[in-house]
């Protein structure tokens, strides 16, 4: 989009020295790089819902979308509360102007003003705002330091004036970039890259698993069949292994009985041995016979998990235990935790009962802390144990 030349200063404004923030600094060892043509571009750069972004604090910015001059990736920066509190920079909001392309040594011409939204507005000198004309600034990405990727007005403009001028309109404005690109180095275009798809392993194993093409066992799971394959099976537990391969009569057997699990949670956990990854719970959220039902089957996963020794399962049954935990079900949970040996998750039921003493006692008038103190003294022991170590610690 072009624009005509910009627009001298406006007139009464005061005589800004150093707008634009420059340090020289050393070059590193040169990569290869081909020649910057010179270029000229113009950018517009909306910002919208200014009132949201009016208290960012200092250094704090609003980014603009990517665009490229001159073969090279620029965008603006503004900043609120501007860029930084030194220099009698206090009350000012800041523009800047960076390069995003790496490994680049650029110097350019650029110009930063605001665009008058009003309508009514006809003359060029009167429709834009211009904190300084435009200067020459020296770009490099090659450096380290940040800041020698940006060209900074830091007095772009008092906020206060910014505020009550034309400039910002329905809580929005528009900063104007007019770039032309002098001369420079910058990386030559990459290699073009054959896109090479996600794996679908996991798809293909899913599919094997519902179809049944070529199993070679099947578990009745009270009254259900699931065909399965042995190999598949031995190589992602060591039970099924031992099972499936060993010296045991089921590795003779075509069908084999499966007691004590459900027959949804062993569905699952085929599901996870085929794919290595859970089966989509379809819920609202706001059920809470919903939410009851899938905490049970991640408990009865964890349990089917710790029986075939597969513990990246029985860490993820762990992790989305703790993350479901209650005042109704923590004292269920934490039994759960202990008769299965999973140290994380019973910390994180001790340390959510004891997070503040009004959910102690609200998980004390549950019925499952009533259940864990008259079946299970021994998990009380170790809760109490762990309220003292947590005492000590917080003294």
């Amino acid at each position: 989009m072009m624009r005509p030349t910009p627009a001298p200063l406006l007139p009464n404004k005061p005589d800004y020295m150093s707008l634009f923030a420059h340090k020289s600094r050393p070059s590193p060892p040169s990569t290869p790089t081909v020649a910057v043509d010179p270029c000229h571009g113009v950018h517009l750069f909306e910002v919208a819902d200014y009132s949201h972004h009016r208290d960012l604090g200092a250094r704090s910015f609003v980014r603009s979308a990517t665009f490229h001059v001159g073969g090279c990736a620029w965008s603006i920066r503004f900043y609120p509360n501007g860029e930084n509190f030194h220099l009698g920079n206090e009350g000012y909001v800041a523009v800047a102007l960076e390069l995003v392309t790496k490994d680049a040594a650029v110097t350019a011409s650029c110009d930063l003003r605001l665009v008058d939204q009003q309508e009514t507005t006809t003359t060029e000198a009167a429709r834009y705002y211009s904190a300084v004309e435009a200067g020459y600034a020296a770009f490099d990405t090659r450096c380290v330091d940040a800041f020698a990727r940006l060209c900074c007005a830091n007095q772009f403009i008092r906020r206060s004036e910014l505020e009550a001028s034309t400039y910002l309109r329905d809580d929005r404005l528009v900063i104007e970039c007019t770039l032309r690109v002098i001369r420079g180095n910058r990386p030559p275009p990459a290699e073009p890259e054959i896109d090479v798809p996600l794996s679908d392993m996991a798809d293909h194993l899913g599919r094997l698993l519902k179809e049944g093409d070529g199993a070679d066992v099947t578990f009745d799971v009270q009254g259900e069949t699931f065909p399965a394959h042995r190999t598949l099976l031995a190589a992602r537990s060591p039970v099924f292994k031992a099972e499936l391969r060993g010296p045991m009569k089921e590795a003779t057997a075509d069908r084999i009985a499966v007691h004590e699990i459900r027959p949804e949670v062993f569905k699952a956990l085929l599901h996870f041995v085929y794919t290595d990854s859970l089966l989509p719970v379809a819920t609202d959220g706001n059920n809470k016979e919903e939410d009851n039902d899938d905490l049970q089957m991640t408990g009865d996963l964890l349990v089917a998990a710790d029986r075939y020794a597969m513990d990246r399962l029985k860490l993820i049954c762990e992790r989305n235990l703790s993350r479901s935990l209650t005042v109704e079900n923590v004292s269920t949970v934490l039994v759960l935790a202990s008769r299965h040996n999973c140290s994380g998750l019973k910390d994180a039921c001790s340390e959510f009962m004891m997070s503040n003493n009004r959910i102690m006692d609200d998980v004390a008038r549950t019925e499952g802390y009533a259940s864990l103190k008259r079946d299970h003294p021994h998990v009380m022991v170790d809760l109490f144990e762990k309220a003292v170590k947590l005492r000590k610690i917080a003294s």
